[in-house]
């Protein structure tokens, strides 16, 4: 996880990457174990836990951020800020026990502005897509 803090300022209890798998200039793929004790699952749903569609989401963009750190490579440490969400897709739900993938790909990178796509999977199982832009803002 340590390697994970070295890029973006999120820390629990809303970091969702656990760890970084495999990283290039375009392509970055991540890991998160999803535990029976998140706090979100007390009320999302009791006695039926499943994560927030959201909140998969959101593991996304941070990998996403990530990758947009690591090609910043050397320059101050920024913001990442999510400024457009496209054709989100669920197919399947994520529950407790779950180890999810994130495999986040550059599209474009226009001055602060980065086009990524990106998806989740779990147990060869594809859990959702998405189109995302998101731009690196001021120091941290």
């Amino acid at each position: 996880m340590n390697d994970v803090l070295q890029y973006i300022p999120h820390r629990p209890p809303f970091l969702f990457v656990d760890r970084i798998i495999e990283c290039t200039a375009e392509r970055i793929r991540t890991e998160k174990t999803v535990c029976a004790d998140e706090p979100y699952f007390q009320g999302h749903f009791p006695g039926r836990p499943v994560m927030p569609g959201v909140l998969i989401c959101e593991f996304v963009f941070q990998t996403g951020a990530i990758l947009m750190a690591r090609r910043a490579d050397g320059a101050p440490r920024r913001l990442p800020v999510i400024t457009r969400i496209r054709d989100v897709r669920l197919k399947h739900p994520v529950v407790p026990g779950d180890v999810i993938q994130a495999d986040v790909r550059l599209q474009d990178h226009e001055g602060p502005a980065y086009y990524l796509s990106g998806q989740v999977a779990a147990a060869g199982k594809k859990i959702l897509t998405v189109e995302f832009a998101a731009m690196l803002t001021g120091n941290l």
